[in-house]
C-alpha cells in the first residue's frame, strides 16, 4: 500500500489504550485520519470512537482490554 503526505500511516496498524474517551479517543481519530487502521482498547466501550472514525471513512475496531491484567 502506498503512503502519501495526506495519509502517512496508510497500511499501518495502531493500538491505542484508553480509546473510549478523552485523549485516547482523540489519538484514535488522529491516527485514523493519517491512514492507520486503529484498534481502540479500553475497559469502557469504544463503540462511539469507532463509529466516529467509520463516519470519516476510516477503519477502526474496538476491543475490551485491561492493560493492568498480567494474564
Amino acid at each position: 500500500m502506498q503512503r502519501s503526505a495526506e495519509r502517512p500511516l496508510s497500511g499501518q496498524v495502531a493500538l491505542v489504550t484508553g480509546g473510549a474517551r478523552g485523549i485516547g479517543a482523540a489519538v484514535c481519530q488522529a491516527l485514523a485520519q493519517d491512514g492507520a487502521t486503529v484498534y481502540a482498547a479500553d475497559l469502557l466501550p469504544c463503540d462511539a470512537t469507532v463509529a466516529a472514525i467509520a463516519e470519516d471513512g476510516a477503519l477502526a475496531h474496538a476491543r475490551k482490554l485491561d492493560v493492568a491484567d498480567r494474564q
